[in-house]
């Protein structure tokens, strides 16, 4: 099965190179994948071990097991986290979970420890980033939270109606935006650490501009996952790459909430 996602194609080679050394997937319904001949010690053909292909219902696990550690990571941060450390523990979970996402996003591998270990990360980042907000904007953490989860089911039901393809064309402009916008904001990012206002995150029209892009780009991402959702259980792809599939969706929802509680936050007026 052909894919225009490049990290998909090299999961499905991984795939492939599992069947080929005898890991045969189960079939649709759980029965094993066609038998093999193995030899056995005792010279009797042995059964061939079975690696249960992922599904969609495998992602929807993963996916809500993640949210779960992430909220409890979130609210434990909130808790325990003095005040006076809540922007240096962010930026550090910021930095440790940039690290986390690249070693994950160009791994050729599903590593579930790496992905969990990237939600606990991500956690503290976003414990932190919403208390901080909270605490200038009352009520904005559960405005921002309500709407991230409504746009992400919004974009589940326009993909499940085909309102929304994620056609070559798609994929690979979606691509390019998301790596021009991850440059950008890196920049930013950097510039900001050393006292350098570019207007993005300040409140401006520009900033209010900027915010309005990347949510758009954040909801649409979700297609993307829907996509290598849809692709891997065609290709087949063992179930732990199940992990790598729930992981994309988190970083969707992650991104889209920050931007969304930034935003908001433009609106809010100082107390």
């Amino acid at each position: 099965m052909k894919t225009s996602n490049p990290v998909l194609a090299r999961l499905g080679q991984a795939a492939e190179r599992e069947r080929s050394a005898g890991y045969a997937p189960a079939g649709p319904y759980g029965q094993p994948g066609i038998p093999q001949q193995y030899p056995s010690q005792a010279g009797y053909p042995a059964a061939p071990p079975t690696v249960a292909p992922m599904t969609v219902d495998d992602v929807v696990v993963k996916t809500v097991a993640l949210l779960g550690i992430l909220g409890i990571t979130a609210a434990a941060a909130w808790v325990l986290v003095p005040d006076a450390l809540v922007s240096t523990a962010w930026i550090g979970a910021a930095v440790v979970g940039l690290v986390l996402g690249l070693i994950i996003s160009f791994s050729r591998m599903a590593n579930p420890a790496l992905v969990i270990a990237y939600a606990l990360v991500e956690g503290v980042f976003v414990g932190m980033v919403s208390k901080a907000f909270e605490t200038r904007y009352d009520g904005i953490v559960l405005q921002a939270a309500v709407a991230s989860f409504g746009i992400f089911f919004l974009m589940a039901m326009l993909y499940k109606a085909k309102v929304i393809r994620a056609t070559p064309a798609f994929v690979k402009g979606m691509i390019a935006v998301m790596v021009g916008l991850f440059a950008v904001m890196l920049i930013n990012f950097v510039l900001a650490m050393f006292g350098v206002n570019t207007g993005l995150r300040d409140g401006s029209p520009l900033a209010i501009g900027f915010s309005l892009v990347c949510i758009v780009v954040a909801s649409l991402s979700f297609v993307l996952s829907f996509k290598e959702i849809e692709d891997g259980v065609r290709m087949g792809l063992p179930q732990r790459y199940s992990w790598v599939a729930a992981f994309g969706i988190l970083v969707s929802l992650v991104w889209l909430y920050i931007e969304i509680l930034r935003m908001l936050s433009y609106f809010q007026g100082d107390d």
